[in-house]
Formats: structure tokens, sequence, C-alpha cells
């Protein structure tokens, strides 16, 4: 196995790994914005989080910045794929070498370690010290929209890109799980800034409800900039009781079609 790659070699990777990027962030982020912000707005108005929509000059900070995430993703793909041409990573590329069943397992795995990751580097940069240079950016969103989904500080960029580059040297991973974990992941990302509520009223109330997170948990971590720290499930949140206090109530009230009297008392001064 070769031990480098050439300059031309990484500008093609590059540029593969930011297209990939780019088409699944403009997809993702793009129908979703298209769905329910434009071509069905009215009809999904209830199920707005947050009734008022954000100025556009919003819309445009949050793409600056996503094209900016983009393209620092990118580099970190060039940088594993250096990595696994030198043999540090456990990547493979032969799925007979652990089978079906190990896919599924370390796609589950990868899926939970994100959630820790996740979680705790959250709690992190929301740390005064740390808050102000790292993660202030991604709240310039005070009521995301999709676009959002990558918005971030070069440095919150860095930050988010580090689970893959850490669980490729710790476990077996093929490129297909890569793949879909990142498909999986931008899916998750835009549900969480798509400023309406998709879900079923009483999705709290089932098991599985229970344990997943849904839009309005981070668009409420987005209008009060704290708690509702977890990505995919609702696990780290209810063992620190970080969960906003509020949040199972402003789930029912939006799925059923009614703002919390608060919010609408402010629409209204609006």
């Amino acid at each position: 196995m070769s031990t480098s790659i050439t300059l031309t070699q990484a500008s093609s990777i590059y540029a593969g790994h930011f297209l990939f990027t780019l088409v699944r962030y403009g997809l993702f982020a793009g129908v979703a914005y298209f769905i329910f912000w434009r071509w069905r707005k009215d009809r999904w108005q209830s199920r707005r989080v947050q009734q008022k929509f954000p100025e556009d000059k919003h819309l445009h900070t949050e793409v600056k910045y996503s094209l900016l995430t983009c393209l620092i993703f990118a580099a970190v793909g060039v940088g594993i794929f250096a990595a696994r041409q030198a043999g540090y990573t456990r990547v493979y590329t032969n799925l007979a070498d652990h089978g079906l069943g190990y896919l599924t397992f370390s796609m589950l795995a990868l899926i939970v370690a994100h959630d820790t990751y996740f979680y705790w580097t959250h709690r992190f940069m929301h740390l005064p010290q740390v808050f102000k240079y790292v993660h202030r950016v991604h709240h310039l969103s005070h009521n995301p929209s999709p676009w959002a989904a990558f918005s971030f500080h070069p440095l919150e960029a860095i930050i988010e890109a580090g689970i893959v580059p850490l669980m490729v040297f710790i476990m077996p991973l093929h490129p297909l799980t890569l793949g879909l974990f990142m498909i999986y992941m931008m899916g998750m990302n835009v549900l969480g800034h798509l400023g309406y509520e998709p879900y079923p009223a009483g999705f709290l109330r089932s098991k599985f409800g229970r344990l997943h997170n849904t839009s309005t948990h981070h668009n409420m971590h987005h209008q009060y900039v704290k708690g509702n720290y977890g990505l995919y499930f609702n696990i780290w949140d209810r063992l620190m009781g970080t969960n906003h206090a509020k949040y199972v109530e402003r789930f029912e009230a939006v799925t059923e079609g009614k703002q919390p009297q608060k919010q609408k008392a402010v629409q209204k001064a609006a």
C-alpha cells in the first residue's frame, strides 16, 4: 500500500469530497426549504415551532457559513484518505472481511458514538469562554432554517467533523458505512433546523419518541440558547437534566396547532 498521496490525487479527492458534501447539503436542505418554507408554507404554518420567519439576511448568512463548512469537511476527508493510505486507520473495503451483520452494527455504533460526541462537545462549546469564539456563529440563527444545518464557525466545523477521524482509528468501518452515516447525519441535522414539527401529536408519549429528538427540541435550543443539547436521541439530555423544562409542553402545543401563550403575545407585539 502506498504511504503517501500526490498533490494531484489530493486535489482530486478534495474535489470529490467537497462535491459529495455540497450535494447532500444542497439536496437535503434545499428540498426541505422548498417544501416547508415555500411550496407548502401555508399548509404547514400551524406546525411552525416559531411562527415568525427570519429575515432573508439570516438565510444568506446560514448559506455562507455552510459553504465554508463544506470546504472544511472536504479537507477532513482528504486527511482521512491520506491516513488510510499510510495504514493508520481501520477502514476496510472488502465486505467479506467482517460481514453484513457487522456492517449494520458498525453503522449503529457510529450513530450512537456521534450522539455522545455531539452532546459533550456541544456542552463544551456553550462554556462562556468558548461560546463567543466558536459556537456563536451557529446561534446567529435564533430562528433557524434548513440552511443552518452546516452554518458553523470554521473552528466549530472542525470540531463537528472530528467524530469521523476519531472513529476510523477506533473501529473497522467500511466506506459504505461512512457514506450512509453522512446521509443519515445530514437528514437528521436538517430535521433539527427545519423550523416545523413533522412528528405527530403524542409522539413523545411513545417509547421511541421518548428516546428520539424532534425538530421542536433543537429549535428551542436555538431560541433560548441553552438546554436541549442532544442530536439524535433524547438520552443524554434526560440523564444530565438538560432538557428544556417546557419542551414536552411546547411539542404538544406545536403538534396540536396551539402555540404557547407567551409566544403568541410576542408575535402580536412583533
